[in-house]
């Protein structure tokens, strides 16, 4: 049987830092509720959960790389909502978000769980913002928590 590392779903004891965008606020904002809600059920303190809101989902990428240089979180989860529109920007800021948040990740080693919905429209983002589709921030929050326990070997 082969060795299996994984990581526990304990929150305790770590720090968390949320990166929201604010553009989007209907959505994004419902995406933090999830995150937070996910990170104080699996036993964070209040304490260790900070909230950054940034204006968009294009600037999320700086802010996150600014709090992981600082060594001051365990992980950061990125929350926002990029809703396709008539023009082509969406492609744009959506491919550029998601590129970032990973860059940013494997450039500090700190974990950013990605939590930035793209979407076709607005129905498409409200059934993952806690509709029938769940809530991508709360998904998130799980995610950090577990590459948090993964990365220090709990």
């Amino acid at each position: 049987m082969p060795k299996i590392f994984e990581g526990k779903l304990l929150a305790k004891g770590f720090r968390f830092a949320i990166v929201v965008s604010r553009f989007n606020d209907f959505i994004s904002q419902r995406l933090l509720e999830g995150a937070v809600d996910a990170l104080l059920r699996h036993e964070a303190s209040e304490e260790d959960i900070s909230v950054y809101k940034v204006p968009g989902a294009f600037e999320i990428p700086l802010m996150a790389k600014k709090l992981a240089k600082t060594k001051n979180f365990d992980a950061i989860i990125a929350v926002g909502a990029v809703i396709r529109g008539s023009t082509p920007h969406f492609e744009y800021v959506a491919s550029e978000v998601a590129k970032g948040i990973a860059l940013v990740s494997l450039e500090t080693e700190v974990p950013v769980s990605f939590g930035v919905l793209t979407t076709d429209n607005l129905e498409q983002a409200i059934e993952r913002a806690g509709s029938k589709a769940g809530n991508k921030g709360a998904e998130a929050a799980m995610a950090a928590i577990e590459m948090v326990n993964l990365l220090k070997g709990s």
